[in-house]
C-alpha cells in the first residue's frame, strides 16, 4: 500500500478563504484518495463549512487558529502579528515538525514566503529562496523560476536555481537529465548582464550529470518549450508570469468578442466548438495554478489568492505530486552532489600548487 501524503491547508488564505480552499480540498481527495490534511484556520469560520464535506473531514485533523494573515498585510507585521498563531504559521511549522510532508497556502505572498524562510530555513548551501512556476507551452509545460522570490540574484544564485529547477522537473515530469536554460536578452554569450554570463559559464563547467544546460533562450521562446527548466532572477521572471497571464487574458477576451459579434460567427463557433474547448483548456490558468518555493527545508506551495475551487485542487495536486516523487531529496542529493565535487576539485588545485 502506497504512503499517505499529509498536505497541511492554510484554509484562511486566499480572497475567498475557506469558501474556496474547502471544496478544492475535497477535489483533490477525490482525485488523489492517499491523501490527508491537516487543516489550519478560524473554527467559527471552517466548522460550519467543513460540515459539507463529510468525506473531507473525514480525511483531516482541524487546528483552530486564532489569527488570520490579511492578503494586503506588510510580511515584518504577518511574522510579528501571526507567527506562531496564525494559519498560515501554523500550516508552514507543520511541515517543520514532521506532521505534514507539504504545505499550501493561497495567502498573501511576501508574507507567505517570509514565514515560510523564518520558520523552515534555507538548505545547507542556498542562500535565497526562489519561486517555480509551471509554464504551459507549445510542447506541453516547463518550469520557470525565479518568478518572485529573489530579485536581483547573482551568478551563484542563479546556478543554484538550476539545480533547484532540475530536480523539479525530473520530480515532475520525471526526466532523467531535463534541459535547462537561462533567460537573457540574447542567445549569444556575449549578451546579458555580467552575472546571467557568468551563471551561464558556471553551468557549462559544471557538466552535471542531471541536467542538459542548453545556454540562453529569449522572452519568446517560454511559450515555445524549447527547453524543460528555464531560469532567471524574480524581477524579470514576474514581470514575465504577469504578462504572460495577461496576454491570455487578452486573447480570449478576443475571442469571446468575435465569436458573439455577428450570427456567422455565432454559427462558426458552434461548427469548432469542440476545437475552442480545446484552446480553453490548454490557456485554463487553474491548470497551471501552483508556485513551488524552492530552497527551503521544506516543501511550501503559493496558490494564486483569486483562485476558484478546481484552481486550489490544482496546487494541492502540485503539492502531492511534490512530495510523491520525492523533491526534497532530488534537491538535496543534487546540491550535495556538486559541493562535493566542487570541494574535491579546490582540494586537488591546492595540492598540485603545493
Amino acid at each position: 500500500m502506497s504512503k499517505t501524503i499529509t498536505i497541511s491547508l492554510d484554509v484562511m488564505g486566499g480572497d475567498e478563504g475557506a469558501a474556496v480552499i474547502l471544496p478544492g480540498a475535497e477535489l483533490a481527495l477525490l482525485r488523489r484518495p492517499d491523501i490527508r490534511y491537516q487543516l489550519y484556520g478560524d473554527e467559527a469560520v471552517v466548522r460550519p463549512l467543513l460540515a459539507n464535506y463529510p468525506r473531507l473531514q473525514e480525511k483531516s485533523t482541524f487546528h483552530h487558529c486564532d489569527y488570520s494573515v490579511r492578503m494586503d498585510e506588510k510580511p515584518s507585521q504577518a511574522l510579528r502579528k501571526g507567527r506562531k498563531r496564525s494559519s498560515m504559521w501554523q500550516a508552514i511549522e507543520a511541515v517543520k515538525n514532521l506532521d505534514a510532508d507539504v504545505c499550501v497556502s493561497a495567502g498573501n505572498t511576501g508574507a507567505l514566503m517570509a514565514m515560510s524562510t523564518f520558520c523552515l530555513r534555507t538548505m545547507a548551501n542556498i542562500d535565497r529562496p526562489a519561486i517555480a512556476a509551471i509554464w504551459p507551452t507549445l510542447r506541453g509545460e516547463s518550469i520557470v523560476l525565479d518568478v518572485g522570490a529573489t530579485i536581483g540574484a547573482d551568478a551563484q544564485q542563479l546556478f543554484d536555481f538550476a539545480i533547484m529547477g532540475s530536480a523539479m522537473a525530473r520530480a515532475l515530469f520525471d526526466l532523467k537529465r531535463p534541459s535547462v536554460a537561462l533567460l537573457n536578452i540574447g542567445v549569444e554569450e556575449v549578451k546579458g548582464q555580467d552575472d546571467v554570463k557568468t551563471a551561464g559559464r558556471l553551468l557549462r563547467e559544471a557538466n552535471l550529470e542531471t541536467m542538459n544546460y542548453k545556454g540562453f533562450v529569449e522572452g519568446d521562446s517560454l511559450g515555445k518549450g524549447l527547453v524543460d527548466v528555464v531560469v532567471t532572477e524574480a524581477f524579470s521572471g514576474n514581470i514575465a508570469l504577469k504578462t504572460a497571464e495577461g496576454t491570455a487574458k487578452q486573447i480570449a477576451s478576443y475571442l469571446r468578442d468575435a465569436m458573439g459579434r455577428t450570427w456567422r460567427a455565432r454559427l462558426g463557433y458552434l461548427l469548432a466548438k469542440t476545437a475552442f474547448d480545446k484552446l480553453r483548456e490548454k490557456m485554463d490558468p487553474r491548470k497551471a495554478n501552483g508556485g513551488v518555493f524552492l530552497g527551503l527545508n521544506g516543501i511550501v506551495i503559493k496558490s494564486h489568492g483569486g483562485t476558484d475551487a478546481e484552481g486550489f485542487a490544482s496546487a494541492v495536486e502540485l503539492a502531492y505530486d511534490m512530495a510523491r516523487n520525492g523533491l526534497m531529496t532530488k534537491i538535496g542529493n543534487d546540491l550535495d552532489r556538486y559541493h562535493k565535487a566542487r570541494f574535491q576539485a579546490t582540494q586537488a588545485g591546492n595540492g598540485a600548487e603545493e
